[in-house]
Parts: structure tokens; C-alpha cells; sequence
């Protein structure tokens, strides 16, 4: 798969209008949604989808009239998201996170829990979510039984109100909620410290929920770390799904130049935080791939802890990109470094793009190294 295929946005007719759709991008694949679209019906005027991924469970409420804010963080569904808002004009995309809601401001509100991104990230969905419904509005949550849905439901009565489920489609579940009378909850807005030992120092990093390995750092990214170079002061180095910046914020206290591209807003925001209280400089993308950078911008070295998961699905389109991606972005003589599980078959894609491939740890992840012919 090139590149461009994976960043062409194609539309994806439906019975409430168009919707367009990218490869990578969530949401489109995942029953939750199709089930929470089938079942939903509008309160009010104005409505709030919390996790969108690319907006089918938004569209019902489009067609009904309603002014929907689709808030979302992952950038590949903001893509898609602002792609249908052009033929959409009741679409409000927010590239946002669940503690940035206003209170009391719609009637209506779409809950797909994200049970990929931990229960952190899930409570801070619940809490937004009632937080954003007036009084007597409705809220739609959807997920599956094996993923925690009926514990995440639970949480959601208590800070909501009573409801029911209202669809069933094998382990996918539907439930509506009102919004009982009251002050709306708090939000934690604030992130929290992890310390760790990486390269020799120790470092402080600042998360918010929903970003992945936030209780301590990856075994893999420690992996990865032990095999990069010793010496990168004055290297460009491009970290290439970054996370809140478990590689980069290391190489950048030893020299490196360095350039974080990241798919989820929270860990951006994470990352950014990290560098700040660091005093380290650095250039963090919030970025679909590679879709951020300029056309001609290459790396001395480019290091990847990718993901290979769409809406806790595997989708091996995103792993395949970040290898076309990692090619295109390395100079010629330049390094791309990339930690994996062993049952991706990395070794292909990296010859196939690079001529070579090498590897330099085997067990419960692999790292591999391709250098970029001149």
C-alpha cells in the first residue's frame, strides 16, 4: 500500500447522507457504532458525540435536524470528520478532549466507550458527557459486553440518572440515559506525573487519560531505547507515532533534534506538557502518520513503536503505513529503527521499502533496523 492510498478520503454513501471515510480512521468497522446508530433518537436541539471516530452514529441526528459537535482527538477521524462537515452543515468538528465540554449544553449526547484507552479515559468520557447534558437530556451509550460495558454503564447511572438498554446485537449493548436534576460533575483537567529511568536519567512525564502505557513506560519502548545509538547529539531524529514521548524526550536530553508525530490528541497534549517541564525543545505534530510534515522533510533516524490497533481491532493498514511512511521520511544513509510484536511481519514491508532489513533483538518483541540506500 502507498501512502496516498492510505491518506485518500473516499465517501461511503448511507441512508442519512453521505459520510466519508479513510483507512486508519475509527469507528466505521466497529458494531458499537452501527448498533448506537441504529437505535438513537434526538432530544433538544443540539447534540454532542463524544467519541465519533467518523461520525455514523452523528448522522441520525444530522438528518433529524439537529446541530451535532463531534469531539474527537484521534486525527485520522478529524479528517473524516471535517470532510463530511463540507457536505454537512449541522456538523461541528472539535478536535478536543472529553474535560474541555461546557456544562449544560445539549440535549442530547453519543457515547461509544472507549474501553481501548483504558478506564481512565472512560471515566473522563462518563464525567463529560454528564456534564454536558442539560437536565432531563439523553444520553446514548454504546459498547460491548466483553469490553466492560456493563461496569462502564454502572459508573454511568451514577453520575447521570437511571436508564435501560434499548438494543442488543450479540455482545454489543445500547443504553439511554436521562440526565438527572443537579449541579453537573467536575472533570478532572489536570495530568499526572510518571517517573521513570530511561537511558541513565530520570525523567518526569505529564499524562492525561487515554494515552497509551500510562501506568509505566512500555517494555517495548524500554527495548527500543536500549538498542538506539549511544551517540545522537545533533542527530534529526523523527519518532514516528510518539505517544507522549517515551523515545524522544531521552534522545532530546542527549542532543537530538527532535520531531514527535502523534495520532491521539491526549497524548500530543501529554507530550508537550513532558517536553515543557523538561526544558527540552521539540517539534510535537499532531499528525495522521506522517500527513503533518512538509513534503521534502527527511530524519537522520527515525524511531517507531507503532500502533497496529484502530478501536482495539487489529488493522494492519496503519502498521503498513508508518513503514511506507518511515521510508519516505528517512535520508538517504539515515536509519529507521522500529520495535514490534513478533507476529507482524515487519521484515517484509521494511524490505520491501528499504532493500534490507536486520534483526537486532528477537524474543518477546523484535527491533529491527533498515538503512536507507544512497
Amino acid at each position: 500500500m502507498e501512502l496516498a492510498e492510505y491518506h485518500t478520503l473516499t465517501t461511503l454513501p448511507t441512508p442519512a447522507g453521505p459520510l466519508w471515510v479513510k483507512r486508519g480512521a475509527p469507528g466505521l468497522e466497529d458494531p458499537a457504532y452501527r448498533l448506537l446508530a441504529d437505535a438513537v433518537e434526538p432530544r433538544g436541539t443540539r447534540a454532542i458525540d463524544l467519541n465519533p471516530g467518523v461520525g455514523i452514529a452523528s448522522l441520525p441526528l444530522l438528518a433529524a435536524g439537529l446541530e451535532v459537535e463531534a469531539w474527537e482527538d484521534r486525527r485520522s477521524a478529524l479528517r473524516a470528520l471535517a470532510a463530511s462537515a463540507a457536505v454537512h452543515p449541522g456538523l461541528r468538528v472539535r478536535a478536543a478532549l472529553p474535560w474541555q465540554v461546557p456544562k449544560s449544553a445539549y440535549g442530547t449526547a453519543l457515547l461509544v466507550f472507549g474501553a481501548d484507552r483504558g478506564n481512565a479515559w472512560v471515566r473522563a468520557q462518563i464525567r463529560a458527557a454528564a456534564r454536558a447534558l442539560e437536565p432531563g437530556g439523553l444520553l446514548w451509550v454504546a459498547g460491548d459486553k466483553k469490553l466492560g460495558f456493563e461496569r462502564y454503564l454502572d459508573w454511568t447511572r451514577d453520575l447521570v440518572g437511571g436508564g435501560e438498554v434499548v438494543a442488543r446485537a450479540k455482545g454489543v449493548r445500547v443504553a439511554v440515559l436521562v440526565r438527572s436534576p443537579g449541579p453537573p460533575p467536575q472533570v478532572p483537567n489536570e495530568p499526572k506525573p510518571l517517573e521513570a529511568e530511561l537511558r541513565g536519567r530520570r525523567l518526569t512525564f505529564w499524562l492525561w487519560p487515554g494515552v497509551f502505557s500510562a501506568d509505566a513506560v512500555d517494555p517495548a519502548t524500554r527495548l527500543l531505547l536500549e538498542h538506539l545509538p549511544a551517540d545522537v547529539e545533533g542527530a534529526r531524529v523523527l519518532d514516528l507515532g510518539a505517544g507522549y514521548g517515551a523515545l524522544s524526550l531521552p534522545l532530546a536530553c542527549e542532543g537530538a533534534q527532535v520531531t514527535l508525530l502523534e495520532h491521539q490528541l491526549a497524548s500530543v497534549e501529554s507530550a508537550k506538557r513532558s517536553f515543557r517541564a523538561a526544558g527540552r525543545p521539540a517539534a510535537v505534530h499532531h499528525s495522521d502518520v506522517d500527513e503533518a510534515l512538509q513534503e521534502n522533510e527527511v530524519y537522520d533516524i527515525v524511531v517507531s513503536n507503532p500502533p497496529f490497533h484502530v478501536g482495539g481491532r487489529v488493522v494492519l493498514d496503519v502498521a503498513e503505513a508508518f513503514v511506507a511512511a518511515a521510508h519516505r521520511r528517512t535520508r538517504p544513509g539515515g536509519r529507521f529503527y522500529l520495535v514490534a510484536n513478533p507476529f507482524l511481519k515487519y521484515e517484509v514491508w521494511m524490505h520491501d521499502r528499504f532493500g534490507n532489513v536486520r534483526t537486532l533483538h528477537a524474543g518477546r518483541y523484535k527491533v529491527l533496523l533498515a538503512v536507507k540506500q544512497p
